[in-house]
C-alpha cells in the first residue's frame, strides 16, 4: 500500500507548481494509493511493507511528530524534492520558506528514497547533504514531471497565429522576473513593435504587490498588455492557442513546468538559459536567452514575434519532440514502490 500525502494539496485554493505535482501524481496513483492528511492520518495503519509518499514541503513545526515518525522506520518512506531555491535566493523567497528549508532538507535525509524533479535539483540536494557532512543519505533519482497541461490532448499540428502575442505564466514574484520582462517589452513597444503580452498568475502576498502596480501602470499606457489574475486552466489553454510563444524569464526553477506545458500545447518558448531549463530546452522548440541580458532578450522576442521562418522551425520542434507525461511519472513511482 502507498499512503500518499495530500495535506496541503487537498485544501489548496491555487495551482502552484508544487500543488500541480501533488494533484497530478495523486490522479496517476488513484487505485493503488490511499490519500492521507497530516495529522489526522492514523499512522498506526502503516505496515512494514507499506510506503508513505510525499511531494510536499514540511517541517517539525508545521507537522509535529514527523521527525519521530521518520526515526521509527515503521514502513518505508519516499519523497519528491523540488528545489533549494529558499537557500539560494533567500532575499526573494517567503521568509517562512527560508526558515523551513534547512530543516526540511535535513529531514529528507531520513527518507528511504527521494526523487528530484530535475538533475539540477538532485545535485542541489546532494550538495547540501555533503555540506552537512552526512554519512548516510538515501538514493536520489530524477523523476521527469509531466508536460501534459491539465490533461488536455497534446497539440501536434499548429498554424502560426495571425496576431503577434506572447504569454507568460507564473506567480507574480521577483523570482519569475516579470519586471524585467515588462521593461524589455516596454522598450519594444516604444520602438514601434505592435504585439500583445499576456501575464497569468496569482500575486505573491509577500513580494507581488510592486509587480502588480507596475503591470497596472504600464497597461494604462499600452493596450497590448493584459493581466489575467485568476485564469482557469481552460482560459490558459485558450491563451496558448492564440500566442506565438510563451516567455519564461525566470531567475531560478526546480524543473520549469511552464516551459514543458507550453511545448505540450505546441507553443515555442523563449526562456532564461539556466542549467535546470537546459535539461528540457535541448530537445527543441525553445529559444534560450542569457539571464537578464536586455539586448539579447529584446532581439529574441523580436525574432519570435516577426520571423515566420523561425516560428515555423520552433513550432515544428515543439509539436514533434518527445515529452514526459504524468502517466509516465506515476508509473515510475508505482514501479519503484512495490508492496
Amino acid at each position: 500500500m502507498i499512503y500518499f500525502d495530500v495535506t496541503k494539496a487537498g485544501g489548496a485554493g491555487h495551482r502552484s507548481g508544487l500543488m500541480r505535482v501533488s494533484a497530478r501524481l495523486a490522479a496517476g496513483l488513484r487505485g493503488v494509493a490511499t490519500e492521507v492528511r497530516w495529522p489526522t492520518w492514523d499512522r498506526a495503519t502503516l505496515q512494514a511493507d507499506d510506503w508513505f509518499l510525499t511531494a510536499e514541503l514540511f517541517s517539525e513545526e508545521e507537522r509535529p511528530g514527523i521527525t519521530a515518525f521518520l526515526e521509527q522506520r515503521v514502513g518505508r518512506t519516499a519523497a519528491i524534492f523540488h528545489d533549494a531555491i529558499p537557500l539560494k535566493h533567500p532575499h526573494i523567497t517567503w521568509p517562512q520558506s527560508v526558515a523551513r528549508h534547512p530543516g526540511y532538507l535535513k529531514l529528507l535525509a531520513r527518507f528511504d528514497r527521494i526523487w528530484a524533479v530535475s538533475e539540477a535539483s538532485r545535485e542541489e540536494l546532494r550538495g547540501f547533504w555533503r555540506w552537512l557532512g552526512l554519512s548516510k543519505t538515501p538514493p536520489v533519482d530524477v523523476l521527469a514531471l509531466g508536460a501534459d497541461f491539465d490533461a488536455v490532448p497534446r497539440v501536434t499540428r499548429r498554424a502560426t497565429p495571425s496576431s503577434p502575442s506572447l504569454l507568460s505564466v507564473g506567480i507574480l514574484e521577483p523570482r519569475k522576473n516579470q519586471i524585467f520582462l515588462l521593461e524589455v517589452c516596454e522598450e519594444l513597444w516604444g520602438e514601434g513593435l505592435a504585439f500583445e503580452l499576456h501575464l497569468v498568475g496569482r500575486v505573491n502576498p509577500h513580494f507581488g504587490a510592486p509587480i502588480l502596480r507596475r503591470i497596472k501602470a504600464l497597461s494604462r499606457k499600452n493596450c497590448g498588455l493584459h493581466y489575467h489574475a485568476a485564469a482557469s486552466d481552460a482560459a490558459v489553454t485558450a491563451l496558448y492557442a492564440k500566442v506565438r510563444s510563451s516567455v519564461v524569464p525566470t531567475i531560478a526553477e526546480g524543473c520549469g513546468l511552464p516551459l514543458l506545458e507550453s511545448l505540450w500545447m505546441g507553443v515555442p518558448c523563449v526562456c532564461s538559459d539556466l542549467p535546470v531549463l537546459r535539461e528540457n530546452t535541448a530537445g527543441g522548440g525553445c529559444l534560450p536567452v542569457a539571464l537578464n541580458d536586455r539586448a539579447k532578450w529584446k532581439a529574441a522576442l523580436r525574432r519570435v514575434l516577426t520571423e515566420d521562418a523561425l516560428q515555423a522551425i520552433l513550432t515544428a520542434e515543439a509539436t514533434s519532440r518527445a515529452l514526459p507525461t504524468w502517466a509516465g511519472a506515476a508509473e515510475t513511482v508505482r514501479g519503484a514502490l512495490p508492496a
